[in-house]
């Protein structure tokens, strides 16, 4: 039997709620996690289309990138399709999570993924989002454990973004960690009788930052022009919106930023982008863009959908380590509500 909750802390191992940008309402949205959970579906969207196809599977919980209750709800009827299905999944005990910017802040989250698609190279943040402390746990570990310790914190914590730094001698080990996930890592540590509770905890100087957003560059540079083929053709879309300055100048430097990035262009100049990549971009923001030389690439919001697929990758490999018995769909619905004509 899987629990909602022990699911959930799971995920959010990899993609905790603390990183998602002010007001971001994450977490769960709609009905509980204090169930048992068979079936998990991974959307986009929340939309009827999707309510239907989670009913369909037998649906326990679905996981979303984009919150379905974004603003106050002002009336909750079944007459109105758009919270029709609020009902509907309250009705079927389905339950909804949501993960925002904190999986486009992530290290190895969406922003990444967009950029291992598009070959952008020596990737920093667009800009940075949370400047965190780091502490040190030290443990009496034989050094004969050692090995084994290491082989199962990597596998457990390896999510925290790679921002665990091990060190060791013979009779010790010392973690360096985010301060937050102090007591995380403490309480595995005991649990899985590695340790006692009896370790040493010291604050560092050091520090980790995150951020939304990336910055990059290209192998070979190349055109406007021979840049957006390249996009339109790794999203497999049929069409896009470009902001020209130039069509045939030459781009090496990109910044990118998944969803509606349009507010964040200042940052990719001050980056010295050459082209700006994101969706939903406004008529007088295309403006601005062009009279500070950004040229700009909308592929449109649904790209994120990218989301989807790699995150049932991830979670097939976590239920394959805590020996889940529970089946990780993706959804198949089409979400995107345009078309190009």
């Amino acid at each position: 039997m899987v629990l909602g909750t022990t699911f959930m802390q799971r995920f959010e191992e990899y993609c905790p709620q603390w990183l998602a940008e002010e007001r971001d309402p994450v977490g769960l949205q709609i009905g509980t996690l204090h169930k048992e959970i068979k079936r998990v579906m991974m959307t986009l969207d929340v939309r009827p289309e999707v309510i239907a196809e989670a009913i369909a599977k037998k649906v326990d919980l679905v996981i979303a990138k984009h919150p379905p209750i974004f603003r106050a709800i002002q009336t909750l009827t079944a007459d109105d399709p758009q919270t029709k299905m609020y009902l509907d999944l309250a009705k079927h005990d389905i339950a909804v999570y949501a993960a925002h910017t904190n999986m486009d802040i992530i290290d190895d989250g969406l922003n990444d993924w967009f950029c291992e698609d598009l070959e952008i190279l020596n990737t920093r943040y667009l800009t940075e989002t949370h400047r965190l402390s780091r502490s040190l746990i030290t443990c009496h570990i034989p050094i004969v454990q050692q090995a084994h310790l290491i082989a199962k914190l990597t596998t457990r914590f390896y999510d925290l973004a790679g921002k665990i730094q091990i060190s060791q001698d013979e009779h010790f080990m010392t973690l360096l960690v985010l301060t937050n996930q102090v007591s995380t890592i403490v309480n595995w540590l005991v649990k899985e009788e590695i340790c006692s509770e009896q370790v040493d905890i010291k604050e560092s100087t050091d520090e980790v930052t995150f951020g939304i957003g990336r910055v990059g560059t290209l192998a070979t540079p190349k055109t406007l022009t021979e840049f957006s083929t390249q996009v339109k053709e790794a999203f497999d879309l049929d069409g896009l919106r470009i902001v020209p300055v130039c069509p045939e100048r030459m781009i090496e430097t990109v910044a990118i930023c998944g969803g509606s990035g349009g507010s964040l262009y200042p940052k990719a100049v001050a980056a010295k982008a050459d082209v700006y990549i994101t969706g939903d971009i406004y008529y007088h923001t295309a403006h601005d863009m062009q009279a500070h030389g950004l040229a700009a690439i909308d592929p449109g919001h649904h790209i994120e959908e990218r989301c989807i697929l790699t995150f049932v990758e991830k979670m097939v490999e976590w239920k394959q380590v805590e020996g889940w018995d529970l089946e990780i769909i993706g959804s198949t619905t089409n979400t995107n509500p345009f078309y190009f004509n």
